[in-house]
């Protein structure tokens, strides 16, 4: 006679896999003004791979477009520096070393947090958000859902993007 253990059992829900035709991605706008780089980075992060919902499932790309607005305002923290433009500039700011390389021989290249701002503000929040993306094809794809933006306006008006929700603020 068979064992009715397994009838008797208590219904357990099972585990919902979202699979990537079901991601329906919303848009989100961000002021990044007066924003802490790398704490508006992590919940950039978090929105883009899809954290923040609750069927998130790791090998999907089921995040979020986020559009970030005033990029060249954000500001590290650590001690306040004198900036002809830039009113939050700090040490930490013009110690930062970015690095990136031209893909020929002795083809590495440093810039100082200083020649990153005036040149490419955007740069800033790109390259801390790609850095707490997954390290392969998937984070590559997450990081093309972000779009920053130096100053206040964007051509995104068409997607009806949203307000970027108070909880995920840094």
């Amino acid at each position: 006679m068979p064992s009715t253990a397994a009838q008797t059992r208590p219904n357990r829900g099972r585990t919902t896999l979202r699979r990537k035709e079901d991601a329906a991605p919303v848009w989100f706008v961000v002021d990044a003004d007066s924003q802490i780089v790398g704490r508006l980075a992590a919940s950039l992060a978090t929105v883009l791979m899809g954290k923040h919902k609750p069927d998130y499932t790791p090998h999907v790309d089921s995040g979020d477009f986020v559009i970030v607005l005033n990029a060249k305002k954000v500001r590290f923290s650590g001690k306040s520096l004198a900036h002809p433009e830039h009113p939050k500039f700090t040490v930490k700011f013009a110690e930062k070393v970015y690095e990136r390389y031209t893909g020929y021989p002795s083809g590495r290249r440093f810039a100082s947090g200083t020649q990153m701002l005036a040149r490419h503000p955007e740069r800033i929040i790109t390259e801390a958000v790609r850095r707490m993306l997954p390290k392969n094809k998937l984070g590559r794809n997450m990081l093309k859902k972000l779009k920053v933006y130096a100053g206040t306006e964007h051509p995104h008006q068409s997607q009806q993007p949203q307000k970027f929700p108070e909880h995920l603020m840094p």
